[in-house]
């Protein structure tokens, strides 16, 4: 074989090699690519919750608590958490029972958390007033009865009981905002409360009923004569009731409370994680707003 020759096939041989590095390296880019793909799109989601109590017995382990029985030591129970650390908090025990409140951050995999930083001590957030005003604007000369005869305790309980048998009903509460103008009247205080409170003479009866309001207030004031205030409803009490009862079946998760707000008809439920996939499967199913899911632990932004 002449030189020539040998070198011809000595560049043949060079190419081929380079040929298959180039699909190697190719190839190697696209497996990179899908698991860098993959990572991204299997990437848990980490949740939060500001202030939690958590509590370990000699039944359980750490577990997240919604509400604790007010007994010593307290009992609760909820999700696991995995990684929890007594030894790196502050916390109260007793006869075995370890607890606490705190803020917790971790990933949630649908039964229990687990933790992607230490725990930190609870962030107590503003509690959220709840005023039951009157869906009804005020009259001129404001809220006065309109035969104050049976604007009394006793008129007030019969027609509750009346419309407590009436399935139309969407709602019914007492506007106690004449509160608000007596100096320096405190609710949580027994003695004002029993003093000032609940006076048929100067709180407001409101109900909302269901369809047509024609005769509604006329029926009503067949035995309440004190100030009312008559508004629509889209859903009655009944229907909001029913789906409270039955909620527990669309959430594929332990409840922690329920609730019915009758002034924004709407059934206002505790859960650990509100997924966007579950909040549009309840508004698919039951409409929009009718149910609110309050999560305990929320997506870290």
């Amino acid at each position: 074989m002449c030189e020539l020759e040998r070198m011809l096939l000595n560049l043949c041989g060079a190419l081929a090699r380079l040929k298959v590095m180039r699909s190697l390296a190719f190839l190697a880019l696209m497996v990179l690519t899908a698991c860098g793909s993959g990572v991204a799109a299997d990437k848990p989601v980490t949740y939060a919750a500001d202030a939690v109590s958590v509590l370990e017995n000699p039944g359980h382990g750490p577990q997240l608590c919604a509400a604790m029985a007010e007994s010593l030591p307290p009992q609760c129970g909820g999700p696991d958490i995995v990684g929890w650390d007594w030894s790196k908090v502050q916390h109260e025990s007793v006869q075995g029972t370890k607890w606490g409140q705190y803020r917790v951050v971790g990933t949630w995999d649908g039964s229990r958390l687990t933790l992607t930083e230490p725990p930190g001590a609870a962030v107590q957030g503003t509690p959220e007033e709840h005023r039951f005003d009157s869906s009804c604007p005020v009259p001129e000369g404001g809220w006065r009865p309109a035969d104050p005869a049976k604007a009394t305790q006793e008129a007030l309980q019969a027609t509750q009981w009346r419309l407590e048998n009436e399935e139309a009903v969407g709602g019914v509460w007492l506007d106690q905002s004449y509160l608000d103008s007596i100096p320096g009247y405190d609710g949580s205080k027994r003695e004002w409360a029993e003093k000032y409170a609940n006076d048929p003479t100067k709180l407001v009866l409101n109900v909302k009923f269901t369809g047509d309001l024609t005769g509604r207030e006329a029926w009503i004031r067949e035995s309440w004569g004190g100030a009312l205030c008559v508004s629509q409803a889209q859903r009655s009490q009944e229907t909001l009731r029913q789906i409270q009862e039955f909620i527990g079946d669309d959430l594929a998760q332990p409840l922690t409370s329920t609730s019915v707000d009758i002034m924004k008809e709407q059934v206002v439920v505790g859960v650990w994680v509100a997924s966007e996939e579950l909040q549009q499967r309840l508004k698919d199913k039951y409409g929009e707003g009718v149910v609110l899911l309050q999560a305990a632990l929320k997506p870290v932004q």
